[in-house]
């Protein structure tokens, strides 16, 4: 029998969850191996199967972006921080729980403020 990646909730079947977090006040946001240290735990958290991380660490200013590659679909990061500020996106399917991250993204960047959208993608 072929695995669905597919997630349900109830009676409604759809390719995956896609979490748009936003983190305000946040700290380590130039750290290429922090973040990439929160990436391989959150994806530990979440139940999830990491293939490749690929940051790029831009000057003067020092933010990041980048992305962490599942089995599952992706994780990706972009800081300003000068404005102390991240924006990621964790996108899964199937069964894994992307929520499982945010006690992760919260532990390492200690932010202020924290704003969670949730988005199903592919409703069948």
């Amino acid at each position: 029998m072929k695995k669905d990646y597919c997630s349900t909730n109830g009676h409604i079947k759809y390719a995956g969850v896609h979490l748009v977090v936003e983190l305000w006040g946040a700290i380590n946001l130039t750290s290429l191996e922090k973040i990439e240290q929160t990436f391989r735990d959150a994806v530990d958290a979440v139940g999830a199967t990491l293939l490749k991380v690929d940051l790029h660490k831009f000057s003067p200013s020092g933010g990041i972006s980048g992305v962490g590659i599942i089995q599952e679909s992706h994780l990706s990061i972009h800081t300003w921080p000068e404005y102390k500020y991240a924006a990621f996106d964790i996108f899964v399917c199937g069964n894994v729980d992307p929520y499982n991250a945010i006690p992760i993204l919260k532990r390492d960047f200690k932010p202020e403020k924290i704003q969670i959208v949730e988005h199903k993608r592919g409703i069948f």
